[in-house]
């Protein structure tokens, strides 16, 4: 049996999470929401964007440059 933490992958990332791996401002990130152009979630009061949406998004750009 192992005694060692298993590490738990991240699902769901918040806005600040999201800016910091995009190297943008928070309200860009909200801006990107709005316009539909990253998809999220809403737990209760809290904005959450899923790992594999920033995945896609990512990939998107790529494609269009």
């Amino acid at each position: 049996m192992s005694t060692a933490r298993e590490a738990v992958p991240v699902l769901l990332l918040r806005p600040e999470e999201v800016a910091r791996a995009l190297r943008i401002s928070r309200s860009k990130v909200y801006e990107l929401i709005r316009a539909g152009e990253l998809r999220s979630v809403k737990i209760g009061g809290s904005r959450r964007v899923p790992a594999a949406v920033l995945a896609e998004f990512v990939t998107r750009l790529q494609e269009a440059a």
